[in-house]
């Protein structure tokens, strides 16, 4: 039979087959060819013996957390308690391009934002829609159960931005476990501490502790920087130009004529400084 993981615990796989769930362990031929399962597989399991006999080939995975087979990305970002930062929502922006995930960017918390704030951050927000991210609100759950059919979606974002409590207003039967930001630190407490994936609106959802990984090391600084989808619209006069010391580069003459945002810039040095 094949079927989908949609929970771990310690050993325990839980297989989703034709809406019923079981619970399985792997073989250990599976663990012992340096396989190790993540939600999100699709898996041959018996479903007499509860014995998941392969895990089938995967579209893009992550580690931390354990998942895979993922189709987007809502990115939670919030406007205040934490703080919107530019440089954490491009980090998961471009660790979902590297995985070849698309990005939709929700705004949390515009009820407990002044007008200024709001306009500063929409303001920012507004570049990203110009580049191709589509940008929503979670005060308009329509406009995010739109999104969800027939993918396999994951929520990410700044711990405490409000995920899992975007996730108990979409299906309030999920009754998911949320906490409150902590003062002294000006983040979020994690509340999520299982991965696990959910049936939302004709499409699944994965809900996560959060990306714990966010560095580029696997990665080349060549598909770094073709991760920024802005660079690509512009031909330097160099090839494999690195848009860093190129005085004729093109792109930083966009950064200078404000095309490009100078803050996501900036992000593209740090990113390929720390490689």
């Amino acid at each position: 039979m094949k079927g989908q993981i949609i929970k771990i615990v310690r050993d325990l796989h839980v297989v989703n087959f034709n809406n019923k769930e079981y619970n399985c362990k792997c073989r250990g031929k599976i663990r012992n060819n340096k396989v190790v399962p993540l939600v999100g597989d699709y898996c041959i399991f018996d479903k007499d013996k509860l014995i998941i006999e392969e895990i089938l080939p995967r579209k893009n995975e992550f580690q931390r957390p354990p998942v895979s087979n993922i189709d987007q990305a809502i990115i939670v970002v919030s406007i205040k308690k934490p703080d919107f930062s530019v440089n954490l929502l491009d980090k998961f922006i471009i660790s979902m391009e590297l995985h070849g995930i698309k990005s939709i960017i929700c705004l949390t918390k515009e009820d407990i934002s002044t007008k200024e704030e709001l306009d500063a951050v929409y303001e920012k927000l507004k570049y990203y829609e110009k580049i191709g991210y589509q940008v929503i609100s979670n005060q308009k759950l329509e406009n995010i159960l739109e999104v969800l059919p027939n993918k396999t979606t994951v929520l990410t974002g700044q711990t405490g931005a409000g995920k899992s409590t975007l996730l108990n207003k979409l299906n309030p039967n999920l009754d998911l476990e949320t906490g409150e930001i902590s003062e002294a630190l000006g983040r979020g407490k994690h509340t999520t501490r299982v991965v696990s994936l959910f049936e939302l609106n004709n499409g699944k959802i994965l809900d996560t502790p959060g990306f714990s990984a966010l560095d580029f090391y696997e990665f080349s600084k060549d598909e770094i920087k073709n991760s920024f989808v802005e660079f690509n619209n512009y031909d330097c006069p160099f090839r494999d130009c690195s848009h860093t010391k190129e005085e004729e580069c093109r792109v930083k003459e966009k950064v200078r004529d404000k095309e490009i945002l100078e803050e996501r810039y900036n992000d593209y040095i740090k990113f390929i400084e720390k490689r």
